[in-house]
């Protein structure tokens, strides 16, 4: 909250005694001998009473009111509104796992937003934008050997990123969330390692599956509007699959998943918040045309899209805004986002080299941001054993 605009909920809740106090006894009027009272007086006694009961009630009720929205201005908004794995990643060819050898992948996201849908989906007002700069580099290493009749991999992800990935908002005016306050500095985000991932090359699909792990290495501070990492571990069960509409392999049909269960995470007045676990579906349907007859450079286009739920509900407690009170976390509403936009990929078979550029527009949300995202990037591939040459 601002300064000035911050109160002692225990003066409030005083303050408020005293008011109805005064209101009863107001209602109640000086101690009084009935039997002194004329009897046509008496008579009329009953409807004062009742009126006077009414009114006390009238304040009460408004007391109530009033707590209850002084309440709300010192709650935060729905704690965080964003887990760990920021979609928008993958996109077309989700289920090809690089051949055997050294991969390096880049991926430059960029995440912008300026507007904040409620539980309801419903924007309200807010100031500021968020806007997150994150630069992943990805190293993989496929050893030239068969597990369950697929290849076996690994990778690591390094993140340096400006703005907090995870972004939870507090509540700078009452009610008006600031979208810049939450966008953090900049630094090395957590670590991502997946140490296994199997991938298979069928005839008319590529299929992988993975398990990593988001290791809470980037700064994190409880209340700090600096953080770049979330403060708390993170496991992941990763699956992508690309279907081979037709029979030249042209046509795909993709599909990444992710499934993300989270530790717990230290948050300010001694509270500790598990973040509640997240789903994350990425699609995309995609067509490579060739640029050269010989296919030596290739387009891949199509059309892709996100979506990404809460799936369970939060556990531990969070601070009521700058107060000392504190609520369950399971009281917070969930969070979703759904996107939909498209991706362009420029292919060199034959040096294991491709570009891509994806841009995708959230249409719409639930107790989350609302903004758009874009990505560019390359990926290349030493290939141990190298290829035999093409024949000619």
């Amino acid at each position: 909250m601002q300064r000035g605009a911050s109160f002692n909920l225990d003066a409030v809740k005083a303050e408020m005694a005293t008011r109805m106090a005064q209101a009863q006894a107001a209602a109640k009027g000086p101690a009084t001998d009935t039997n002194n009272i004329p009897r046509a007086a008496r008579k009329g006694r009953p409807t004062l009473m009742r009126k006077a009961n009414t009114m006390s009630r009238q304040i009460r009720v408004a007391s109530f009111v009033l707590a209850i929205l002084l309440l709300n201005w010192a709650l935060p908004l729905p704690g965080q509104q964003k887990p760990q794995w920021l979609p928008g990643q993958v996109g077309l060819n989700a289920g090809i796992l690089p051949s055997p050898g050294f991969s390096y992948v880049n991926i430059s996201v960029n995440y912008r937003a300026s507007a904040f849908n409620n539980a309801s989906g419903s924007a309200i007002p807010v100031t500021g934008n968020y806007n997150v700069w994150g630069v992943e580099n990805i190293f993989y290493y496929v050893p030239d050997l068969k597990v369950l009749h697929g290849n076996i991999g690994m990778n690591l992800i390094l993140t340096p990123a400006t703005g907090s990935l995870i972004a939870d908002i507090q509540t700078q005016n009452p009610g008006i969330p600031n979208l810049t306050a939450v966008a953090g500095g900049g630094g090395l985000t957590d670590l991502f390692l997946e140490p296994i991932v199997i991938g298979w090359h069928l005839k008319r699909a590529d299929i992988q599956i993975g398990e990593g792990v988001m290791v809470p290495t980037g700064r994190y501070t409880p209340g700090a509007t600096n953080n770049v990492g979330t403060g708390y571990f993170g496991n992941h069960l990763l699956a992508g699959e690309t279907v081979y509409i037709t029979k030249n392999k042209g046509t795909s049909a993709n599909l990444f998943t992710d499934w993300e269960v989270h530790g717990g995470r230290a948050g300010t007045n001694g509270t500790n918040k598990t973040p509640g676990q997240a789903f994350t579906m990425e699609w995309g349907l995609g067509q490579v045309l060739p640029i050269k007859k010989n296919f030596s450079q290739l387009l891949q286009i199509g059309l892709i899209g996100y979506d990404q739920w809460q799936v369970t509900q939060n556990g531990g407690t969070v601070p009521i805004g700058s107060t000392n009170f504190t609520i369950p976390a399971s009281v917070l509403p969930y969070y979703s986002v759904h996107a939909i936009g498209g991706q362009a990929t420029y292919i060199l078979p034959m040096k294991n080299l491709s570009f891509y550029f994806k841009g995708e527009h959230e249409y719409t949300a639930y107790s989350s941001f609302v903004g758009n995202t874009f990505v560019y990037g390359l990926a290349w591939t030493l290939r141990i054993p190298k290829p035999p040459p093409p024949k000619l």
